[in-house]
């Protein structure tokens, strides 16, 4: 259960984390947002984005704060760190056994959306490691059960160079709706999310930790 919210419905925890570790990401990553406005500041919401970095959730989390909470779906042996459990709970972030169909994580999603949270989703499930992985189908399932919920996609790029210290990175983060829309009638899920992670993809190239983008 996250903790009571401060202003603008932002809980105490996620502000003060995606506060403090936000100033990395725009100030020795020289963090670069646009189409903000694509984001809607309130209702439901499903978020997807490309995963080449450890830095992206905070990354992406950093570049939505003017407008929303982002709630992750997050892996459930980060809940193994001590101490991280806790911070992770204050956020509203909900743990999903990757690979696993985690039902429950699903359901929680889904309540969540109902109550009018932004979800975000990463549909290739894990870090790509510079090559290409088979989209997961939870985004669609998400979409099927909240129909409701408005899809925002997300391409993250620059995330990979934060560990070439001392080079500083560049990360460059755009909000956008997707050109086809949503699920659409007899749309399967996983087509859904290979839609989605295509024209994500298109503006953030596959790269590896640490080595330069080509």
């Amino acid at each position: 259960m996250s903790d009571g919210p401060a202003s603008g419905g932002f809980t105490r925890t996620y502000r003060a984390a995606i506060g403090a570790s936000g100033f990395v990401v725009e100030r020795w990553g020289r963090l670069r947002v646009s189409g903000l406005e694509s984001l809607p500041a309130a209702g439901p919401v499903l978020l997807a984005a490309n995963h080449d970095s450890y830095w992206d959730t905070v990354s992406i989390g950093a570049a939505a704060l003017p407008v929303r909470q982002v709630r992750a779906l997050a892996k459930v042996q980060l809940w193994d760190t001590p101490g991280l459990g806790w911070v992770l709970n204050g956020m509203g972030q909900i743990p999903i056994e990757r690979g696993a169909g985690d039902a429950d994580a699903l359901d929680s999603a889904v309540r969540e959306l109902r109550d009018g949270a932004c979800i975000g989703i990463f549909p290739e499930g894990t870090r790509s490691r510079g090559g290409e992985l088979r989209p997961r189908s939870g985004i669609g399932r998400l979409a099927a059960r909240v129909p409701e919920a408005e899809i925002v996609c997300c391409s993250v790029v620059g995330t990979t160079d934060f560990v070439r210290f001392p080079k500083r990175p560049e990360a460059a983060i755009r909000f956008f709706r997707p050109a086809e829309g949503g699920l659409k009638p007899g749309e399967e899920p996983a087509e859904f999310s290979a839609r989605l992670i295509r024209e994500i993809r298109a503006g953030a190239p596959f790269a590896r930790i640490g080595r330069r983008r080509k």
